[in-house]
């Protein structure tokens, strides 16, 4: 990883959107694999009410994988958020914080 300390905490408020430019949440927290030099996921709160109705509990968030991200700018935006969600049983977790 080239980036520095100072990058990765400017992750930190982004708001995060699908793709198709659906909004999916805020990033509160990043997840580090400090061995590797890694971030390894985005904890999101502010999550959008639409996508994840009755699933999350007020107050939660998500983590999602960072191998979701397509792209980190002024927002960051990730993959197929959408069809993750409607599809639970066919992909990969995203886990309740």
């Amino acid at each position: 990883m080239n980036g520095t300390p100072e990058e990765i905490t400017t992750l930190v408020g982004r708001e995060v959107y699908s793709n198709n430019g659906m909004f999916v949440g805020e990033v509160e927290d990043v997840r580090l694999n400090l061995d590797h030099e890694a971030v390894t996921g985005l904890a999101l709160t502010a999550l959008n009410t639409e996508l994840f109705g009755n699933q999350i509990e007020p107050g939660k968030g998500v983590l999602i994988p960072y191998r979701w991200v397509r792209a980190v700018g002024d927002v960051i935006l990730i993959n197929d958020v959408i069809e993750r969600l409607k599809n639970p049983e066919e992909s990969e977790e995203s886990a309740v914080v």
